[in-house]
């Protein structure tokens, strides 16, 4: 026996992976039962616009873009990767409703919001809105080869660059009129800052970019993305923190002193996702680092003892409620560490806090996943199931990324 052999470090992990697949496979399952069987609007189309945190529907409930995007992704990748025919019917189903309602048939670009019946009533157009367009539809057409969806990402894409992109000092627009003249109140909710530019929409406007290069290797795009991993690296990212800030002027000066860590591990495995796209080396190796920053400093600043995700820190005080999508995101970020670092404090901390999500996370009697739970691990009821900003596509999609992933490192 050779005593200089390198250890095994998969000794003792390939059945504890082959196990939480499993179990993910089992949440995976539920998750879109839930969404398959409770989100459709069979009346009047499309997604009910709230489901409460008891599980009932408020059928008159205005209705987001954003949702019906997110539910387009999700019901896409679900049909290319399971194959199950009832996804698609689901896919189609949303995709017919964006296209017919949300759809600015006179100046291009998606509404923020319909009413019950389908009437806008906020014409607004969000830069992330439009990105989560173009996620939609490029997945749609992954999954079901629909040309005419992807026609409409890239519709999307013309928009972003043409109407929104700053070609002085670089970045995008956090939103503008109907019309695309310029607006006042540029915030994405009520509990943003009205700021012109922001991480969280430059965030989610290379997600839906890489995904569509994936299937359009359109030279402008790869030059777009290329500049969106640039400010991330030098404007977006604080290296000395290793956080990401929130908030800026025109010209990048920040605007805010917050921290999102539910961002931070999010943006960690979406800024490596979209360099390995792009398939430059240097580009994935600089991006890496700065990933892995990102991960690390999650791991020190912005985990429980119990391995949960802490929602933010501001004003020298943390945010200690555990909202659904930063654990999540999280299972994603800390697995793609150990992809790129076969260290296995990331795989421990991706067990632990699927413990957590087990145990606290999971609403046992009502379905999907808790909003948010307090210190103690009790959800509010005050917080919806379904709403305008909450989907499957966080949950959904980091049980999707783990199983993919786990088969990759187990084989």
């Amino acid at each position: 026996m050779n005593s200089n052999k390198e250890p095994n470090i998969f000794e003792g992990l390939p059945l504890q992976l082959e196990h939480l697949k499993g179990e993910l496979y089992d949440e995976l399952n539920s998750l879109l039962f839930f969404w398959s069987t409770k989100a459709l609007d069979l009346e009047n189309g499309g997604v009910i616009g709230m489901i409460d945190h008891y599980g009932n529907p408020h059928k008159e409930a205005s209705k987001g873009s954003v949702l019906h995007s997110r539910l387009l992704w999700t019901f896409s990748a679900a049909y290319r990767i399971t194959e199950c025919k009832n996804y698609k019917t689901l896919a189609d189903a949303v995709f017919d409703y964006i296209v017919r309602y949300f759809w600015d048939d006179v100046n291009g670009g998606l509404f923020w919001e319909v009413d019950f019946k389908g009437n806008p009533i906020n014409k607004r157009k969000q830069a992330y809105a439009q990105g989560f367009g173009i996620y939609a539809f490029t997945e749609y057409y992954r999954a079901t080869e629909c040309t005419e969806s992807l026609n409409y990402a890239i519709k999307l894409f013309n928009i972003l660059e043409e109407k929104f992109k700053d070609q002085k000092f670089s970045g995008y627009l956090e939103a503008l009129q109907h019309d695309w003249s310029s607006i006042d109140d540029m915030r994405l909710s009520e509990k943003d800052q009205n700021a012109p530019k922001s991480m969280n929409t430059h965030l989610h406007i290379l997600e839906p970019y890489t995904n569509l290069y994936r299937v359009w290797k359109d030279e402008r795009l790869k030059c777009s993305m290329m500049q969106l991993l640039e400010i991330f690296q030098h404007k977006i990212m604080d290296n000395t923190t290793g956080h990401f800030h929130l908030f800026f002027d025109m010209n990048w000066k920040v605007q805010s002193h917050g921290i999102s860590f539910g961002h931070d591990i999010e943006g960690s495995w979406l800024l490596h996702e979209a360099a390995l796209v792009l398939q430059e080396a240097k580009l994935i190796e600089a991006v890496k680092q700065t990933s892995l920053k990102l991960v690390n400093t999650t791991m020190k600043n912005g985990l429980d003892e119990d391995g949960s995700v802490f929602n933010g820190f501001e004003h020298g005080r943390y945010d200690t409620d555990k909202h659904w999508w930063p654990q999540a995101e999280a299972l994603v970020g800390f697995m793609d560490a150990y992809q790129m670092e076969p260290d296995k404090k990331y795989l421990q901390a991706v067990f632990k806090i699927w413990h957590f999500i087990k145990n606290n996370m999971i609403d046992r009697e009502n379905g999907e996943w808790f909003w948010r739970v307090d210190k103690n691990g009790k959800p509010n009821p005050e917080d919806v199931k379904l709403g305008f900003w909450k989907c499957p596509y966080h949950n959904s999609r980091a049980l999707l990324e783990l199983i993919e992933r786990i088969e990759k490192i187990t084989n």
